[in-house]
């Protein structure tokens, strides 16, 4: 299969000139649009889309926008500008020249970083696969075409790594990326929180405002790699994840500040008579922040961590925003506090930092989160509602690591098995939770009108009116 490299694919990596690259790409471009056709946006391959392309990382060519059938959208392979003279900034490395191309001790450790992120990107598009048939507006089903195409690009920044720098491993691996699928019970997506279903727009509202958060953190980690290919690349996909979280809390913030509207005008706060007024109560908002943040959390991995240690410090995978950071960026005499239960309580301890790295990421992610909870409970209390969201204990709800399993509560007491129980529905979505919130799932495509139970959003993309026809329907 002959393909333009200037054309299909976009690039600052010289492609036209990389023959090896391209007879890799030659093959896996086809399988890769055979996986879009069969796990993408269902239904969507004729609809032509208000997309934003990047065909380069300068500010004039980032953000391209015009309308384009999602199986011509043109996935790119970007990499930010080299820093010359760049150095290693954290490790047993720290003060080195970065690399260019793969130390050979750490070929497997690299390839398993890149994998595994790589592994998200496609996971996160089939587990939205269906929601394009329920979307409450042209605005939000663009937004939703948009997050899936740029999941899709993310996916070939880690393809190409692998394909360039990896040989035959490489090859392999980009091809089991497309063979994986979300919530398969033979061939699931790596990690858990990617095996979860997304049945509905509160769920993917969540998932992109927490979930995709994550994203932004294990990105900003691998752009501190001494492996400069993958800190340039992840650097470049760091600013497309900036839109996807925008999603998520705009999102939230309109079904807010909808619900709100609609219990000042009526008069409620039951949540039984807000909900048969066709809007989402507040509490049940809750039970899906509970959710989402405590899955989220355990995409962090273990508190205590053998492997973050040592990928620190061959200098593989750095902290969040490392060199704003005030240590000596070795940490062999440094300890950082972790949670541990003991006779049934949880207790802080102080373990070494390079183990405890998992668990510094986690925090810097909660103090992120817990900002943006505090803008959707600011239209709250402007509505005059008593009622406020929050973030639940980290130790709620986890299930990997020393609290796997353990029974907390949201505020972060520790429970009996029975009084779990007893209150477990309180906390996370129930089946009847789930069955309401789908029950107002309902196709709006309509330029300008929007379902019920969320808000029209302050302005259109790209400067255009809220009422532009986002997606046409061929």
């Amino acid at each position: 299969m002959s393909i333009d490299y200037e054309q299909k694919i976009p690039n600052n990596v010289d492609l036209a000139g990389d023959k090896t690259l391209q007879r890799a790409l030659e093959h896996w471009q086809p399988e890769f649009l055979n996986w879009w056709g069969d796990m993408g946006p269902e239904g969507s391959g004729a609809f032509d889309v208000y997309l934003r392309t990047a065909i380069s990382v300068d500010p004039g060519g980032w953000a391209n926008f015009g309308h384009v059938k999602m199986p011509d959208y043109r996935w790119g392979i970007f990499l930010n500008p080299a820093i010359p003279d760049r150095k290693i900034s954290f490790g047993a490395h720290k003060g080195e020249p970065v690399w260019q191309e793969v130390p050979g001790e750490y070929r497997s450790n690299l390839r398993r970083i890149i994998v595994t992120q790589g592994d998200t990107e496609p996971a996160s598009v089939e587990q939205q696969r269906h929601l394009g048939l329920t979307c409450p507006s042209l605005y939000d089903l663009r937004n939703l075409f948009q997050v899936n195409v740029e999941e899709g690009r993310h996916l070939w920044a880690m393809v190409y790594l692998l394909h360039r720098y990896f040989g035959r491993d490489g090859r392999e691996e980009a091809e089991a990326l497309l063979e994986r699928r979300s919530g398969d019970a033979d061939n699931p997506r790596i990690l858990g929180a990617f095996n979860e279903r997304t049945p509905d727009w509160l769920s993917f509202f969540m998932f992109t405002y927490f979930t995709d958060r994550d994203g932004k953190f294990q990105l900003a980690a691998l752009a501190e790699s001494a492996f400069d290919p993958l800190a340039r690349t992840t650097k470049f996909m760091h600013t497309e994840e900036a839109h996807h979280m925008f999603v998520g809390e705009s999102g939230v913030a309109r079904i807010i500040q909808r619900t709100c509207e609609v219990m000042a005008q009526n008069k409620v706060d039951d949540p039984a008579r807000v909900r048969s007024l066709g809007v989402i109560d507040l509490p049940t908002m809750q039970r899906y922040v509970n959710f989402h943040s405590s899955v989220t959390l355990d995409l962090f991995g273990s508190d205590v961590s053998s492997n973050a240690a040592t990928f620190y410090t061959t200098g593989l995978k750095g902290r969040f925003e490392e060199a704003r950071i005030t240590d000596d960026h070795v940490l062999l005499d440094q300890s950082y506090p972790v949670f541990e239960p003991v006779a049934g309580a949880l207790v802080t301890r102080e373990a070494p930092a390079l183990n405890a790295l998992n668990e510094r990421l986690r925090d810097d992610f909660v103090k992120d989160s817990v900002a943006g909870i505090a803008r959707w409970n600011r239209i709250i209390q402007k509505a005059g509602i008593d009622f406020q969201l929050a973030v639940p204990h980290k130790a709620f709800h986890r299930q990997i690591g020393p609290l796997a399993g353990l029974k907390v509560s949201p505020e972060g007491r520790v429970l009996s098995e029975a009084q779990w129980s007893g209150h477990v529905g309180q906390w996370l979505p129930t089946t009847e939770d789930r069955a309401f919130v789908g029950s107002l799932m309902g196709r709006v495509v309509e330029p300008g009108k929007f379902v019920n139970w969320i808000a029209p959003p302050a302005a259109g993309i790209n400067k255009q009116p809220v009422n532009f026809e986002y997606v046409r329907f061929n």
